[in-house]
């Protein structure tokens, strides 16, 4: 009696009973908000801390105003203004941008592991949608700055 002096234990109403189908009802109310609600940027990864534009001598002489930003990461990931795409969305969506400006230029910022061929792929879906294509680089011997975010 010591251990116990108030005896609450004896007074505690028990545990309700059949409220396991409450919780599956929660979860599937959640998945529901998700899909019906979330954006495309809600559970999709972003640009790393570690993405990297390659370095190129006279980068800045040839360095133009771009209308549309894309990234490319070396994962083959493609993000665009609407989130992450890919080579089949990057065709649409290059198509319903196109008439929005005179003359439309793309700029590319690919990752330092970024393959060729991905690359000319990318390059020939924004020509066929009638874009300039500019490839993003980093004047060599300027140490890696911030990227810029759209």
């Amino acid at each position: 009696m010591i251990a116990r002096p108030l005896d609450l234990a004896t007074r505690l109403r028990p545990p309700p009973q059949g409220t396991g189908a409450l919780h599956y009802v929660n979860v599937g109310l959640l998945g529901l908000f998700f899909s019906m609600f979330g954006s495309r940027f809600v559970l999709a990864p972003g640009l790393g801390v570690d993405f990297q534009v390659p370095q190129l001598s006279g980068a800045q002489a040839g360095a133009a105003q771009a209308t549309h930003v894309i990234s490319v990461l070396r994962s083959g990931q493609i993000f665009s203004e609407e989130g992450i795409v890919d080579l089949g969305q990057l065709r649409e969506w290059l198509k319903s941008r196109a008439g929005r400006e005179p003359r439309p230029t793309l700029l590319v910022r690919a990752s330092s592991g970024v393959t060729l061929a991905e690359l000319i792929d990318i390059e020939g879906a924004a020509h066929d949608a009638g874009f300039r294509v500019l490839l993003g680089a980093e004047e060599r011997g300027a140490g890696p700055g911030p990227v810029e975010t759209r």
